[in-house]
């Protein structure tokens, strides 16, 4: 069923033009949050920027992310509220301004919010209209939820992530990870959360709550590792799960690595290539002066003889250090099929040519760079942007607005009473894309219950069949999906094509520029067909000028967004210049393209971002009506996820770990004990810290903290010193070796939590699988099957009365 748009109590936006006075998508609606860690801030950065009222519940002395230099960029456009919640005075203010709002968004550790006087369960009863929102660690159920302190590094350590990524450190054991994987997919889930309750409540009006966690939100960025482990497991006589790289012979491992290969140029400086399919494969060996058809080229990356696969790795370093950035670029010139990026880092993101040419960046007052908007549409106006609040800047008018009648005007006249139907029942999707980055945006539309149909070419989408197993790669961009397959190349299947776009309500496209003209699926062609769409374009790059035709995948993204250099410790741990030996080049390679395509990467970011920005579409819509032409890309959601070390003015800058990856300082670091490793995370905590002290006997402003600290810890099991440092109240965790695939997806952490469930599909059979990431606490998730290439178009043909 298709959601009617006109039945939701406000007319439809018919003007072409976009005026400074056209509603936003948020318009109208007041956000509280507790504006106390990372999640929150982009939860309300995003809202904000969309048109919401935001309202930072900040303490006396103020939200801690304050002090950094992105704050101008998560506070921009926001209210401040500042109160003590631990005075009845400051309860009852606090408890009357979310009264008058339309979302909560709760960052506390567990039970904060009750002993504040904001338990859930008091504000839902007494704002039925409430979305509330609840952002958690690992789950307000879980062991862990009241054991410790939640910060994004104890969770990555307790659910194996640091482990994952372990192939970023130069050593054994696992890497400290300095980039908000937890945060960033938290709260985009969070938001997505917000956004499908607020749909469902434009027919119902009644708010809900919805809840996300840290730990959970971080299965979002596996796109298949986990199954390859289903598989070597399944059939372990035929299969063998081996890592990316030979860290000994300095040489990948799998045909797959070679393609996304980080090579140094003539001139000295690094380059990320990402030929993923056979055709980009091909292009740039031929550009390399390689001959693709040659038998020995074709079996060197599979052989099992390690000398042919060393001697064709460094065939391959060698040609690209024949060019260089200049010269490659007049390559990439010449043929749309070969390109690599950069590696850039920090500030140099918000520099890249394509966000420049796109508006992508916007400034402050005082002339500092940020990233701007998540998505920009044609049916309203650009971001303008306004500063962050001073601390209590808006005391006054808070105290004003509470002072008001609790009851707000409704948006719009319900059309049904609440029930459990999901989120977004009666909305489809039409899907062109390939691969995980756009696609998996619309995979989490179908969780709260969107129809997605796919729409595919008659081979299928390539990510099927990129690792040698047939369908596994694809199931989980796949999940909840509709398969139909139309050859836009026949004429006779335009009847099809347009009886889909005139039953869709949203389209998404994420080809890269030229490609959706050519297929007579870009936005002019169907919404010509059906005026009231919205359309997201989500490549890449962009679907314009300088590099809208350029393949773009997670390495090049990795590369070009600055999170490879992060990831391995910052642009300190880069060796650069055309003089490096082969050892340096081949070591520094691989961890730089390890950087760029880990196990958490560019894809879930990007495809986070298109979920979300769908939404506000979708909302945008709901709310007010009309088309709208929305845009949004891999390289400006990664700018945006970055912040913290792409903002560059007044504030703290984000620390960079050491060059061994174990942490960013003394009590924020990761160390070996006799069986292990452990995660201590000391946050300015005053009473932390002096526990710690006491307990360890160790002057924890000396110079030679972490040295006195590792020789301690090694001195008994990592469980041991867990369980002595929770018990005084400090965040020290086993960093579980145990990769999270592993633990969490196929282990009993999953279950046990929550995070995971039992798939079946027609080719793999069952297999765990995670659950719908966001939860509602009314609206009810949908996990259906990954399909088959065309599996529904014969039904879909006769749902449409077509032959």
């Amino acid at each position: 069923m298709t959601l009617d748009w006109q039945n939701v109590g406000l007319p439809a936006v018919t003007d072409e033009a976009v005026s400074e006075t056209a509603l936003l998508p948020l318009a109208g609606l007041r956000v509280v949050t507790t504006a106390n860690a990372l999640p929150t801030a982009v939860v309300g950065q995003i809202l904000a920027d969309y048109g919401a009222e935001v309202w930072l519940l900040e303490p006396p002395t103020g939200s801690i992310l304050r002090t950094q230099a992105a704050w101008k960029f998560w506070g921009r456009g926001q209210h401040s509220l500042c109160v003590d919640l631990t005075t009845e005075a400051g309860q009852e203010e606090a408890r009357a301004l979310i009264a008058r709002s339309d979302v909560f968004v709760d960052g506390w550790g567990t039970g904060v919010a009750a002993r504040l006087g904001l338990a859930a369960d008091d504000l839902v009863a007494a704002s039925p209209r409430l979305v509330h929102t609840r952002i958690s660690a690992f789950g307000d159920d879980s062991s862990w939820a009241t054991a410790v302190t939640g910060w994004e590094p104890v969770v990555t350590a307790v659910i194996g992530a640091n482990s994952s990524l372990e192939s970023l450190a130069q050593r054994e054991g696992p890497a400290f990870i300095s980039t908000p994987f937890c945060s960033v997919s938290a709260a985009h889930l969070a938001l997505q959360g917000i956004l499908g309750a607020l749909v469902e409540r434009e027919r119902s009006g009644a708010g809900q709550r919805v809840e996300v966690s840290l730990a959970h939100s971080f299965l979002v960025y596996d796109t298949w590792n986990w199954l390859l482990e289903v598989l070597a497991k399944r059939y372990e006589s035929a299969f063998t799960s081996v890592p990316p790289y030979d860290y000994e012979r300095l040489v990948p491992n799998t045909p797959f690595f070679f393609r996304l290969m980080a090579g140094l140029s003539k001139d000295g400086r690094w380059l990320q290539f990402s030929q993923t399919t056979d055709r980009l494969w091909f292009a740039f060996l031929r550009s390399c002066g390689i001959d693709p058809d040659d038998p020995e080229v074709r079996d060197a990356p599979t052989s099992e003889d390690d000398d042919v696969r060393v001697a064709f790795w460094e065939k391959l370093l060698a040609a690209v250090r024949t060019r260089t950035v200049d010269e490659w670029m007049d390559v990439f010139d010449h043929d749309p099929d070969v390109w690599a990026d950069e590696f850039r880092s920090g500030p140099q993101t918000l520099e890249h040519p394509q966000l420049e040419a796109d508006g992508r960046v916007i400034t402050d007052e005082h002339g500092v760079r940020m990233a701007g908007a998540l998505a920009l549409a044609t049916a309203w106006p650009r971001l303008t942007y306004q500063p962050p609040p001073a601390l209590g800047a808006d005391n006054d008018l808070a105290a004003k607005l509470v002072a008001e009648a609790v009851d707000r005007p409704t948006a719009a006249v319900p059309t049904s009473a609440p029930t459990d139907a999901p989120a977004l029942n009666g909305i489809t999707v039409l899907e062109f894309g390939t691969f995980f980055a756009a696609p998996f945006g619309a995979t989490l539309l179908a969780e709260q219950g969107a129809r997605v149909i796919k729409v595919e070419a008659p081979e299928g989408d390539s990510i099927r069949n990129i690792i040698p197993f047939p369908e596994l790669a694809g199931i989980k961009v796949l999940h909840g999906k509709e398969s139909v397959v139309i050859d836009t190349s026949v004429p006779e299947s335009r009847a099809l094509l347009e009886a889909l776009v005139r039953k869709a309500d949203v389209v998404l496209q994420g080809f890269r520029a030229g490609v959706a003209d050519r297929m007579g699926v870009n936005a002019d062609d169907l919404l010509a067909i059906n005026p009231d769409l919205v359309y997201m374009i989500a490549p890449g790059y962009s679907d314009g000028p300088p590099f809208g035709r350029k393949p773009a995948f997670a390495p090049t993204m990795g590369a070009a967004s600055g999170l490879a250099v992060r990831n391995i410790g910052g642009a300190p741990s880069v060796p650069v210049g055309p003089d490096l030996t082969l050892d340096e080049t081949k070591r520094t390679g691989m961890r730089l393209a390890a950087g760029a395509m880990g196990s958490a990467n560019a894809d879930g970011f990007a495809a986070l971002g298109v979920g979300t920005g769908l939404l506000l579409g979708i909302l945008g819509h709901v709310r007010h009506g009309g088309g709208n032409v929305m845009r949004t890309s891999m390289l400006s959601t990664m700018a945006a996820a970055l912040a913290d070390t792409n903002v560059a003015g007044p504030g703290t800058p984000t620390p960079t770990p050491d060059e061994q990856l174990l942490g960013l300082g003394p009590l924020h670091r990761l160390y070996e004990t006799a069986d292990g490793w452990l995660m201590l995370v000391v946050l300015d905590d005053p009473e932390a810290k002096a526990a710690l002290a006491m307990l360890t006997g160790i002057d924890l402003d000396a110079d030679d903290t972490a040295e006195q600290l590792g020789a301690l810890f090694a001195t008994a099991p990592a469980a041991e010193w867990q369980e002595r440092l929770l018990a005084v109240g400090v965040a020290g965790v086993v960093a579980e070796l145990e990769h999270c695939d592993k633990r969490v997806v196929l282990g009993e952490f999953g279950t046990e939590h929550g995070y995971t469930t039992t798939g079946l599909h027609q080719v793999l059979d069952d297999y765990p699988r995670p659950k719908a990431y966001t939860k509602f606490s009314r609206s009810r998730s949908v996990l259906n099957e990954a399909p088959l290439c065309g599996q529904h178009t014969d039904a879909v043909l006769a749902e449409l009365g077509l032959a």
